[in-house]
């Protein structure tokens, strides 16, 4: 046996199991999923799934609350990647500084990331509905003392970025320190020996100098945004209530949720499933043009 066969034989031995594995858990599920989309399948055992053709997605482009959740979903994405990227770049720059105890600071803004996103709903939910109606009333602000940020449809969203933002950020915050921490410093001296200020380095030698770590917190961010499922179960559970074209809608009900309540929740498995199905298009129509883009804005820094 010739050396080069050998070794294409340990390559493909070694990488089997973790083909086979893909194969049955993702790929054979997926195409299942297209089909039973196009079929009434109900999940229950003994009733044979009849084929229906394109109906469930017809019925889900004319759901008014699919049209909605869509909406509000691109609305929550596009505005997470942007706070969760801002705040995680400040803390980066700010634990990358000589300061005292910044790596304990590192550990502290990391240290959100490791809470489940269940609990750490139920905490935000009891922050938001007693803590902060408690402190504007103990400072005499009635602001705070008014301010229903989980029962008005209006500001429930912001309620829901600040707390992803607040677990996220830290996960970020680190890709972020190592990119920093690779910028030549002799580039950073060299400017301030020109006389340039901190936005000056920033943006001409620094952001340039850290595209790559932005392109892959970009991706990250875009693609947990929009999978986000586990705190908006415990902190709205969908809710509170809005008026969209007439009809009641949940404010908060962002797609994974929704598509959990339509097959979950009221039975539709078939509609849950052609809806799963556009919802994985759409994301990696999204994620895939976002990385491109910023991999081209990479090349021409």
């Amino acid at each position: 046996m010739g050396k080069k066969l050998k070794s294409k034989m340990f390559f493909w031995l070694f990488l089997a199991p973790a083909l086979l594995s893909f194969i049955i858990v993702v790929v054979i599920p997926f195409f299942m999923g297209i089909y039973y989309s196009l079929t009434d399948w109900t999940a229950i055992a003994g009733i044979k799934p009849n084929w229906v053709g394109i109906d469930n997605y017809k019925n889900m482009f004319k759901d008014i609350a699919f049209q909605y959740s869509f909406i509000r979903t691109f609305v929550f994405t596009l505005l997470s990647v942007m706070t969760i990227n801002f705040v995680a770049l400040m803390l980066a720059f700010l634990v990358t500084r000589e300061i005292k105890f910044k790596n304990f600071y590192r550990a502290g803004f990391f240290v959100p990331n490791l809470i489940g996103g269940l609990v750490l709903g139920y905490v935000w939910q009891f922050i938001f509905k007693s803590v902060i109606p408690q402190i504007g009333d103990a400072l005499g602000i009635d602001f705070l003392s008014n301010l229903l940020l989980l029962a008005d449809p209006t500001l429930t969203l912001f309620g829901l970025i600040f707390a992803f933002t607040w677990q996220y950020a830290g996960y970020i915050m680190m890709i972020y320190i190592a990119a920093l921490l690779n910028v030549p410093q002799e580039l950073i001296e060299a400017s301030e020996v020109d006389g340039a200020n901190f936005f000056q380095k920033f943006w001409n030698i620094t952001f340039p100098m850290i595209a790559q770590a932005f392109t892959i917190t970009s991706f990250l961010t875009l693609v947990n945004s929009f999978k986000q499922f586990d705190i908006i179960i415990a902190l709205t559970n969908g809710g509170p209530s809005d008026i969209y074209k007439e009809q009641i809608v949940n404010s908060t009900e962002l797609l994974a949720v929704h598509i959990y309540n339509v097959a979950f929740k009221y039975n539709n498995m078939a509609e849950g499933q052609a809806r799963a199905i556009i919802f994985f298009l759409v994301l990696s129509v999204v994620s895939m043009a976002q990385v491109y883009y910023n991999k081209k804005r990479e090349v021409e820094m």
